[in-house]
């Protein structure tokens, strides 16, 4: 761990305290749908936390608390052909795309029932069907993946969009110079967003870097770049869906960042010490649903309680979900053995 032997300051002093949203020309539907689908993901995790102190997860749990805008909002403006490569933060990104809370659940609890049968944990999954790419644990493997993804759709002439995320630590890693490089290059349909969150486990941002704003890096590899306020659900919804447009008009790559804060540990286990509890009140008073839920209210787009009847409802389907993923069995032994090799391949 980084040995904090001063005061770091505030984190992303750009990003200010507001009560004003990015303009948007999305209808009232669409950002309740926002609206709902953040509160479902910080719900969800809500509810695993309690799981994992019940001794019912297994292995590590991890939080995007205080992120959530940066993946419901990117997820958001996807169309239904594109693919996503979420990392173990994005939850939200995978609810917007169809995941439901159970199989979440059941994959952090190891059950028969869960995407992977029980052989993984966290949301180590992915479902082509959905458009989605199943992340690893080695960050920035994913990126030259989806790089694969755009060209592969560009070479049968479909009309898609490959996006994936990476965190501030993870743009240090060869596959991030590499991936992007190649999507550069080949010119391909292809959204990057880096989550600059300002803490790569405990090593903070200035630790690792010389440059203040990551998306520095695009205009090294000559394609479009962009910073957003990744507290902003709504701004990061009309960054991404630029992005989007470029890339699918042959516009080339983007790589957005999206400046952010995790409001917990790198994982349930850890309790941020190394953290100055400064950044954690500062970011509070930048909480992403706090801010949507009086944007909602201020502009007459929901009222307080038609935003209550939301949460309730979410509660309601969780309770559900939780009921689901714990009547679910582990599975059979022998199930160790199934999938490990192709069969019928000589």
């Amino acid at each position: 761990m980084a040995k904090l032997g001063k005061d770091w300051g505030p984190l992303h002093p750009e990003v200010k305290k507001t009560e004003t949203l990015a303009k948007t020309e999305l209808s009232r539907e669409g950002q309740l749908d926002l609206y709902r689908y953040m509160k479902l993901t910080r719900m969800t995790e809500d509810r695993l936390g309690n799981l994992y102190r019940q001794n019912k997860v297994v292995g590590g749990l991890y939080s995007s608390r205080g992120q959530e805008a940066t993946s419901v909002g990117s997820a958001y403006a996807l169309a239904p052909q594109d693919f996503v490569g979420p990392l173990i933060r994005n939850l939200g990104t995978m609810l917007v795309r169809g995941v439901k809370p159970r199989e979440v659940m059941m994959q952090y609890m190891a059950k028969s029932d869960s995407p992977t049968g029980g052989k993984d944990c966290n949301t180590h999954f992915g479902d082509l069907a959905r458009g989605l790419v199943a992340p690893i644990s080695m960050l920035g493997a994913v990126i030259p993946v989806l790089a694969g993804v755009a060209l592969a759709g560009r070479m049968q002439k479909k009309d898609l969009v490959a996006l994936t995320y990476i965190g501030d630590g993870g743009t240090s890693t060869g596959d991030f110079h590499e991936g992007l490089n190649l999507a550069a290059v080949l010119n391909l349909p292809f959204v990057l967003i880096a989550e600059n969150n300002g803490w790569a486990y405990s090593t903070p941002t200035s630790r690792q870097m010389r440059i203040q704003n990551i998306v520095t890096r695009a205009a090294a590899y000559g394609i479009a770049g962009e910073v957003v306020d990744g507290n902003d659900v709504l701004a990061v919804y009309e960054a991404t869906r630029r992005a989007v447009e470029r890339a699918r008009s042959g516009g080339g790559p983007t790589l957005l960042e999206a400046k952010t804060f995790r409001m917990k540990g790198h994982a349930e286990h850890d309790d941020a010490g190394y953290v100055p509890k400064e950044h954690f009140e500062e970011w509070k008073a930048k909480d992403p649903i706090d801010r949507f839920e009086r944007h909602l209210r201020d502009h007459g787009l929901a009222t307080e309680a038609e935003l209550q009847q939301i949460t309730a409802r979410i509660d309601e389907e969780l309770s559900r979900e939780v009921d689901l993923a714990l009547a679910s069995p582990f599975p059979p032994a022998e199930r160790a053995f199934e999938n490990v090799y192709a069969e019928g391949v000589i």
